[in-house]
């Protein structure tokens, strides 16, 4: 039996003793963290949630794999570090994965392949699609234990480059390719996803950004009616059609304003000031804030403008924002404004760990299935760092370090006839962190 088994040549002795490896180690797993991430998936309900928005059409006599089952196989997997659908291919057989999607790790059925992945993929229609993006917003509330009083939606958008002759796939003269430019709006105190819509590679307008932020206000408060919302975001988020929609559903916004002539002839006396006030104090830089009423043309009303004036060696610097909060222009910028730079975080954990940007299929709606599934991903990845012990290191880490540490766990499995025997490594050395995190998954609730 011994001379079918491969091993593993050319390994040098250590310490005058040869090395012998085989592949003969048994039920081995490189992922055993993907347990806690079942745990995790257990109690959020991603799966079912984008399952039930789906239609299953096939015969069931012939169904071996629910959408249930593939949908979280494939949130599995991804989480893990194995973005692509062909790497089902491979952990198909893994019995990690096996007993993380509820199935025996030796003599239960192994899981789906790429093609029945490839063909879930291409299954849904654009109005199951609204749905399951509806329903994603669901669980966003549904994932707090109380009702907040206020929350914070960050939205912005990012590039995303195409693979070929795609569906929505524009070139975008600022990056210099053809892409996609997906919308994702962030809760910014918690780093929740709300929502991630794929759309054509070009800046949306004001009024598409205006009726997709209809649609989230809209079912935030059908599920949280007397909830205060703030939105923030860059310029060209901060158009006539936001504002007015979102003074209208009484919300409060802060964002970028570009500037032109009139703006900039305002605050060329504060230029001067500031800059005057650097020298005779003898400082490298130097700030000051003002505030004014001011009515664009395309606005129906004034609105409260602020600057940021800023003065180094090299001249004076000038940014403005257009809100309508009470407070201070310093506080307002400082404070409100400028902490929207943590959302770049947020789409570097969306598409840089859970690469989000494998849009790959030639149909808007597989793509947009898949942004889903990523955002499921993001979910339990940030679940988990969520589940990590309080003033750890572990809660502001990435996903990255997240999933080398917790994730990538070698584990042997055994299943025997009344229990399976999960075997994990004593030289482990997240050991103690470890286990208070898994016991910190169920605590946490939905």
């Amino acid at each position: 039996m011994n001379e079918t088994i491969p091993y593993l040549p050319g390994l040098s002795p250590v310490a005058g003793k040869e090395l012998h490896a085989r592949f003969d180690g048994g039920r081995l797993s490189s992922d055993g963290g993907v347990l806690l991430l079942r745990e995790i998936e257990n109690s959020l309900g991603l799966a079912r949630v984008l399952s039930s928005c789906l239609q299953d059409n096939r015969d069931p006599s012939s169904t071996t794999h629910s959408h249930s089952d593939m949908i979280r196989a494939r949130m599995f997997a991804i989480a893990c570090g194995y973005e692509d659908c062909d790497d089902l291919d491979v952990l198909r057989f893994d019995p990690a994965f096996k007993l993380a999607c509820g199935r025996l790790s030796e003599t239960g059925d192994d899981l789906m392949s790429q093609p029945t992945l490839s063909r879930l993929e291409n299954t849904p229609t654009w109005r199951q699609l609204g749905r399951m993006g509806l329903s994603m917003i669901d669980l966003f509330c549904g994932s707090f234990k109380s009702v907040p009083k206020h929350i914070v939606l960050d939205i912005d958008d990012t590039p995303d480059t195409v693979h070929g002759g795609q569906q929505l796939a524009f070139f975008n003269a600022h990056y210099d390719e053809y892409i996609f430019q997906p919308i994702h709006i962030f809760e910014a105190t918690t780093g929740k996803p709300v929502l991630s819509l794929l759309r054509p590679g070009k800046r949306p307008t004001g009024k598409e950004a205006a009726g997709i932020i209809k649609h989230v206000i809209q079912r935030i408060r059908r599920n949280w009616p007397r909830i205060e919302i703030m939105l923030r975001g860059d310029g060209h988020y901060g158009t006539p059609e936001v504002m007015e929609l979102l003074e209208d559903k009484g919300c409060s916004y802060i964002f970028g304003l570009p500037g032109n002539a009139r703006l900039k002839k305002s605050g060329q006396p504060w230029c001067e000031d500031v800059a005057v006030r650097r020298v005779q104090q003898d400082k490298d830089k130097l700030r000051r804030f003002f505030q004014v009423g001011y009515q664009a043309k395309s606005w129906s009303r004034k609105r409260k403008v602020i600057a940021r004036v800023e003065a180094t060696p090299k001249g004076c610097d000038i940014r403005f924002v257009v809100t309508n909060l009470p407070g201070t222009a310093r506080v307002l910028y400082e404070k409100i404004y400028c902490a929207r730079g943590r959302m770049e975080n947020m789409i570097k954990d969306h598409k840089t760990y859970t690469k989000s940007d494998r849009t790959s299929c030639h149909r808007w709606q597989a793509n947009q299935f898949r942004l889903f599934l990523h955002t499921g991903a993001y979910w339990l990845l940030h679940r988990l760092r969520q589940a990590a012990p309080r003033k750890s290191l572990w809660r502001k880490a990435t996903f990255e370090t997240l999933r080398r540490s917790f994730l990538k766990v070698a584990v042997r499995i055994d299943e025997l006839k009344s229990r399976i025997r999960i075997a994990l490594p004593s030289a482990y050395p997240y050991r103690t962190v470890f286990i208070a995190t898994a016991g910190r998954i169920a605590a946490l609730g939905p």
